[in-house]
Order: structure tokens, then sequence, then C-alpha cells
């Protein structure tokens, strides 16, 4: 019972460090004086860092215990946080928030090895079931408790407590985990593909740095040269993988998995669905706070029902994925779409919308984020043959984080631009950042409704699944 608080402590630090950050973005823009670059790479570097080594971080404990890369992930994760909490200037705050992603990537892949390795079947089940409501209650804790800390201003820290916060927690974590958590491997030897994850970060890199610091930088010609790699280095990511399966060994990415209908899909309607989520409480914490001058703590609130809708549902949403998983996904995508239609209508007009015109649209898209992100991994899986299901389930998770980084960056590009021409053009704060967000709002409709239009090529149920199979998220082999 201990070892399961342990990494379900951790594994709650990590997800509420994910979402605290975007309510605490106005603050860490005032506090370094950062641009608009800096505010996209404090969520799109970390969620890149973390997706790029959550397969990696998977074999790592594998072969070299998960006991031992857990509590490794996890000592850097603190002193990672207390490097953020630290950082002097606008640079070193997006370096220590990469690292503090690629830690999260050898920690997380642990949690479900050490959870499947330490309980029998039935007790298992369990286990992850109080992961899930450790998933929904940070993404319920993380707009308030970054709103309150900030307001609070604990000792004139202001933002940096956000990631001093962590390092207690981790370091009480730790000493628990040396003492009670379980060593276990998997059998046989695991081989890493470092230079196949390298080629696929830097083909994610090719498509994020020019996006992100473009606008910033002034469109060099050089963003756009970077953004043709992209290109050969996926090339050549993708002939690397071949080869490693011809030769038995085992790759980031088995090519061969792009040929089956419902991963190949899958993989598109993952990448557009968290693209769009990864880009808007960004930029819905930039126009509360700047546009509308609510508080941290206020603009935390105003994002609650969305966390809350997301917790109602998301239960429902894995108890009738084995029956309808299809219908269930393509109808929150089509709710969370919804949502953002009446977010637009209730945004544009340039004048400050009252706390239950934003908080209503954000309760109904959380309803559709819990029909649909639970359950969209294993609905997806169930059209996968058995043997490639913890590879494909890793993939799937990392597509998901690097979309996230993604849609963090493009859609950011479309709302600075507007927001640039806005302001430029003599409007208030509340109209210039109102209308930059009304004009990325039809972009993420956009992305939800052709998810949802990919996740019509899914399987219609997750019964296929039997097993382990259906709680696969990362590798462990």
């Amino acid at each position: 019972m201990v070892a399961l608080v342990v990494v379900l402590v951790a594994s709650f630090m990590e997800l509420l460090d994910a979402t605290i950050v975007t309510v605490a973005a106005p603050a860490i823009a005032d506090g370094l004086g950062a641009g608009e670059a800096t505010l996209q790479w404090t969520v799109a570097g970390y969620t890149l860092a973390l997706g790029a080594g959550l397969i990696t971080g998977g074999r790592v404990g594998d072969q070299f215990g998960r006991r031992r890369v857990f509590l490794i992930g996890l000592a850097a994760f603190a002193v990672a946080s207390a490097a953020c909490a630290l950082a002097p200037d606008p640079a070193a705050l997006v370096a220590t928030r990469v690292a503090q992603g690629l830690a999260g990537g050898l920690m997380v892949p642990q949690v479900f090895g050490i959870i499947r390795s330490s309980f029998a079947p039935a007790a298992r089940a369990k286990a992850f079931g109080a992961y899930g409501a450790v998933l929904g209650l940070a993404s319920v804790a993380g707009p308030l408790l970054g709103g309150l800390l900030v307001d609070a201003d604990a000792f004139g820290l202001g933002w940096r407590t956000i990631f001093w916060v962590n390092v207690p927690v981790a370091a009480v974590g730790f000493v628990l985990g040396v003492r009670f958590l379980p060593e276990s491997n998997a059998a046989g030897r695991t081989r890493l593909d470092l230079p196949g994850a390298a080629l696929a970060a830097a083909a994610a890199v090719c498509v994020l740095l020019p996006l992100v610091q473009g606008h910033e930088w002034g469109w060099p010609w050089w963003g756009f040269v970077l953004l043709a790699l992209s290109v050969p280095v996926t090339a050549l990511f993708l002939r690397r993988e071949r080869r490693l399966v011809a030769r038995g060994d085992q790759p980031v990415l088995d090519p061969g998995l792009l040929r089956v209908r419902a991963f190949s899909s899958g993989l598109a309607a993952s990448a557009l669905f968290f693209g769009a989520i990864g880009s808007f409480f960004l930029l819905l914490s930039l126009y509360l706070q700047y546009g509308t001058g609510r508080s941290a703590l206020e603009a935390g609130a105003v994002i609650l029902p969305y966390a809350v809708g997301s917790t109602l549902t998301s239960g429902i949403g894995v108890q009738l994925a084995a029956r309808v998983g299809r219908l269930l996904l393509v109808t929150g995508s089509l709710v969370l779409a919804a949502s953002q239609l009446l977010l637009l209508f209730a945004v544009r007009g340039g004048t400050e919308p009252a706390y239950w015109h934003l908080a209503l649209p954000l309760f109904i898209g959380g309803l559709g984020l819990g029909l649909t992100s639970p359950s969209l991994v294993n609905v997806v899986l169930a059209g996968v043959p058995a043997r490639d299901a913890g590879a494909a389930g890793g993939v799937l998770t990392t597509v998901g984080q690097v979309g996230n980084a993604i849609g963090v960056a493009v859609l950011g590009v479309g709302f600075f631009a507007a927001l640039d021409a806005s302001s430029s053009a003599g409007a208030p704060p509340l109209t210039a950042y109102a209308d930059a967000f009304s004009s990325v709002l039809p972009w993420q409709i956009a992305f939800y409704v052709a998810a949802a239009a990919l996740m019509l090529l899914l399987p219609k149920h997750t019964e296929a699944l039997g097993g382990d199979r259906a709680t696969t998220t990362v590798p462990e082999k």
C-alpha cells in the first residue's frame, strides 16, 4: 500500500506540474520580462521532453530496474523543479523546464511497471483505478493551486512557489520509495534505441523551433529551412527503425504499425486532439488575466469547471468504452468542438464576459474531454495485434505529448499575430486579447472535428482487449 501511495503522489506531482504553469504564465512573463516565445516554451518544452523520454524511459526501467529508475527520475524532477524556481532569466527557465520533462520521462513509465509487478491482477485493477482518480484530482487542483500560490506570493516568491512546492513532495516520496518500493525488471535484456529517439526528437524540434521563435525573431530564412529539414530527418528516423525491425531489435516505432488503419488513424487523431488541448489553457489564461484583468486565482476559478466536467465523465467513459468506444470518442470530440463554439460567442465583441458565460462552455468542454481522453489509447489498441500493444501504446502516448507541444506552437503563432495586429490598430487590451483568442478558437474547433472524423476509422469497442492490455499507456519492453 505504501508503494502505491509513493507512485501515486509522484504521478500527482508530475500531472499537476503540467497544468499549473498555464495559470502562472502571465506572472512568469511579468516577473522575468519574458516574451511570447518563452511562455510557449515553458509549456511546449516540458511536454515535448516528456513525450520524447517516455518510450526510452520505460525500456531503461525494464533493463536497469523500475524502482531504481523511478527514484532517479523523482530525484531529477525535484532538482529540475528547484532550478526552475531559481531561474534568473527566460532562457534558464526554458532549459530547466526541458530538464523537468526529461526527468518525468524517466519517472512516469515506471509507475505502470511498478503497479503491474507489485499487485495481483484483482488488486491491480483497483490500483489503476486509483491512478485514474489521481489524474482527475490533479486536473482539478492544477488551475486553483496555481492561482492560489501566485496570488498568495508566499515569502515574496510569487510564481516561483509553483516549482518550489515540488521539492518537499519529491523528497518525502524519495525517502518512502527507498524504504518501501519493490524492485522489478523485464525478463531478458532490452536494447535502447537512443539514436532513434534522438532523431524523432530532432524532427519535432525542427518543427517547433521556427514556429515558436519565428514571430519573435522576424521569421528568418533559416527557420523555413529547419521546417523543410523535418521531412528528411523523419525519413531517416523511419529508415533506421525499419532496419532495427529487420535485425530483430526493438525500435522506438515499428514502421509496420503505420500500415494498421486503427493505429495510423489513432496517431493522427491523438495529435490533433491533444494539439488543440495543449494550446488552449495557456491562451485562455493570457486572455483572462491580461485581457479581462482577472487575477491568477480568479482565472483558476474560471478554468475549474472544465476540470470538474472532465472528472464527472472520465469514469463513465472508461466503463462504456468496452461497448461503445468509438462512438464515445467521436461524441467527446464533437462536444469539445461545441464547447469551443459557445466560448467563441462569449468572447467575441470586446466586452468582458461574466463568470458563467465562460464557465458553462468550459464545463461542457470538460465533459467532452472526460468522454474521450481516458479511453482513446485503449480504443486504438483494440485494432492493433496483441503482440504490438505495448509498443503501440507507448508511441500513442508519446504522439499525444508531441501533438500537445506542436499545438502550443502552431496556435500560439496565430494568437500572438492577431494580438499584435489588434494592438497595433489601437485596440484596448480587452478587445485585443479577445480578438486574439477568438482567432484561434475556430482552429481548435476544426482540430476537434477532424479528430472526430479520424476516430470513425477506429474499432467500435475495446472488447478485444484482455488483461493488462486494457491499461497499456507506455511500453514495458
